[in-house]
This record gives structure tokens, sequence and C-alpha cells, in this order.
């Protein structure tokens, strides 16, 4: 059972944890590189799907796709990576954490290979949408409660560490898959980025390691039990809010720009600062967070993001603004990602973390995969 503890550390503690707590270091900060990783070449590539999107909707390469097609292609990215959670948790749990991930490895580049031989519409929505999304989540899901097992007060800021792997990763990822389709088309893109996610992902497989042995986590794929609690049920309400309006703005942008009359080269501008944005934001999260305490700092900068949304992006339609309010809101945006780890390990107690966690990837699939506008706004 968990116990409370000081409002600006943590705020249920597993009795597990008092008595042999998590190092606070040594091999955990090997698990930080590992869960960089992984963001950076699974959410960072989900990420780049923006610049596939504007991509998709200036080539007419697909004559029966329509917008509503290609954004929901890259909406099952996410729906499906958070769909599979029940699936990777049970063959964690039989396997180890390793087994999952591996076969996230094996089908992911599959997917990109199968999209650049794409001919039809349906053949992306099985490959870069559905397969990628699957693939996401078999690497990504196991992997999300390695971290808090390792980390008690710098939790959120190793986590924040780790959140910035999809920040750091989807710029990179995105000027290079911009460059790749203007010089080499769209099929030889996704193959060179194949081979990428491979070799990336497989050597985070490698080094992450769980301390199951010592957490000894509950074997149950869910446990609505922890539904009783008043805390757990305003988590996943904040969460279930907060997805909404992360996919809105995340694959929302890029198209903003083009709307506005920005060329694609400047709609890539515009994603890669949101992902700069968040590289360099969710490591000061998540420190702030330690410092001065989890679920005020998260809402606080909830409340901050929306405000910015009124204020910056929905009146303007200057670029130099739109730039302005992709880094600074791109800092802030993805604190479901930097914090939802710790806040969930805070309030559940590690051994009842990965259960905890499939409900919450089931409750924030739906907003991920149904809030997807691909259509232009009007110019003006």
């Amino acid at each position: 059972m968990p116990i409370m503890s000081s409002s600006h550390e943590t705020y249920l503690v597993d009795v597990e944890e008092a008595g042999n707590p998590p190092p606070d270091g040594g091999y955990g900060w090997i698990c930080v590189v590992a869960q960089f990783l992984i963001n950076g070449f699974t959410w960072g590539v989900a990420a780049s799907y923006s610049v596939y999107l504007a991509y998709y909707l200036s080539h007419d390469l697909f004559s029966e796709g329509r917008p509503l097609d290609f954004a929901l292609i890259g909406g099952f990215n996410f729906a499906f990576a958070l769909l599979v959670a029940p699936l990777a948790t049970l063959i964690a749990r039989r396997y180890g954490v390793r087994a999952p991930m591996v076969l996230g490895v094996l089908i992911f580049p599959a997917a990109l290979i199968g999209a650049s031989f794409a001919t039809k519409v349906w053949h992306l929505y099985l490959s870069q949408g559905i397969s990628i999304g699957i693939a996401i989540g078999l690497i990504y899901i196991p992997s999300t409660a390695v971290i808090p097992q390792w980390f008690l007060k710098k939790r959120s800021f190793a986590n924040g560490i780790c959140a910035a792997g999809s920040g750091i990763g989807g710029l990179a990822i995105c000027f290079a898959t911009q460059g790749m389709l203007v010089s080499l088309g769209l099929p030889w893109t996704l193959r060179i980025m194949a081979a990428v996610v491979f070799l990336m992902n497989s050597v985070a497989t490698l080094l992450a390691r769980s301390r199951n042995e010592v957490v000894k986590p509950d074997e149950r794929l869910f446990n609505f039990r922890l539904l009783r609690s008043y805390h757990a049920l305003l988590l996943l309400g904040w969460s279930f809010v907060m997805m909404f309006g992360y996919i809105t703005l995340m694959f929302s942008l890029s198209d903003y720009a083009l709307a506005i009359g920005r060329s694609e080269q400047d709609s890539t501008t515009v994603v890669a600062l949101l992902n700069l944005g968040a590289a360099v934001g969710r490591p000061a999260i998540g420190y702030l967070s330690d410092r001065y305490g989890r679920v005020e700092v998260a809402g606080l900068l909830t409340a901050t993001c929306g405000v910015l949304v009124f204020v910056l992006w929905l009146p303007t339609s200057v670029y130099g603004i739109l730039l302005a309010f992709a880094l600074v809101d791109g800092a802030i945006l993805g604190i479901f990602w930097a914090v939802i780890g710790p806040l969930s390990a805070d309030v559940v107690g590690l051994r009842e973390l990965p259960a905890f966690l499939s409900i919450v990837w089931l409750l924030v699939a739906l907003p991920s995969a149904g809030n997807r506008n691909s259509r232009r706004l009007p110019n003006g």
C-alpha cells in the first residue's frame, strides 16, 4: 500500500520503496539514455509525420486519398501505440521488458519499408498508420515503467531528460525527412528512415534494464480498484483533456503555416521549433517538478499553455509570431509525456504503476486518433 510523503517530493510512496528505495542514479542514468533514444526514434518519428502530411496534401500521389485519410494515418500512429498497451504489458509480464521491445524493433522498419511500396491509401493505413503505431507501442509502453524504478527524488528530472528525446529526435528527423523528400523522393526517404530506427531502437533496447526483481510489480494487466482513488481519477481526467490539446497543436501548426501562405520548408521549420522547445523545456519541467511539486508545476503549465493558444496562435497570421508560439509552447506542450510516469508512480506506487499506466494509455487513445485536423484553414 502507498503512504503519504511531503508535498514537494512525492505524494505517495510504496512501503517497499521506503525499505529498498531506488538508487537515484547508477545504472539508472544508462536507462535514461536508453529511454531518451526510444523517445527520439519512436515519438520523434511519429512527430515527423506532419512533414509527410504536408507532402501528401501538396502532391497527388494517391488519387483516391482525401485530406482526412492522410490525417487519420498519422493519428493511427498514436492511437494504436496506446491501444497495444495491454498486449505489450502482457508480453513484458511473461517474458521480460525487452521481449515486446524487440518485437517492436522488428515491426517498425518493416512498416516503413512497406509504406515505401504503397500504391493505395489503404496500404498507408496498414503500414505507415497501424503497423508503425503498434511498433511504437511495443517499444515505448514497456519502457515507461523503468525510469521510475531507478529514481525517487530525481524522478521527474530523469523523466524530463527522457521526454526531451522526442523533441530532439523530432527536430532532427523533421529536417532530415524534409531534405530527403526533396532530394530522394518518398520511397527512399521511408527506407532510409527504416534503417535508422532499426539501429537506434536496437541499441536502446539492449541498454534498457528494469528492477522488476526488486519492485515485484502487480501481475495484473489492469487493476480497476485503483479507480477508487480520487487522486487517480483526477490524474486520468487531466490526461484525457491534455491529449486533445497536444494532438491538435502538434499536427495543426505545420498545416496552419501552409494556410497562411508559407512554403513547405517554412512549415517544417515551425514543427522543428516546436520540437526544439520540447527538447529544452521537458528537462526543465522535470527539474521544476522535483523542486516545487509535480502537481503544482503540471497545473500551472497546463493553464499557461491554454492561455498562449488564445493570445499568440489563434489571432495571428504573421509567420514570425507563429514561430515564437511554436518555440514557447513547444517547451510546455508535451508536459503530459514529461510527468505522466512520475505522477502515476506518486499516486499509485511502483508496484501498481504498470497496471495503472495500461489504463492511462487506453484512456488517451481516443483523443490521439480522433483529434486530427487536416483541413487547410482559410487565408487571411
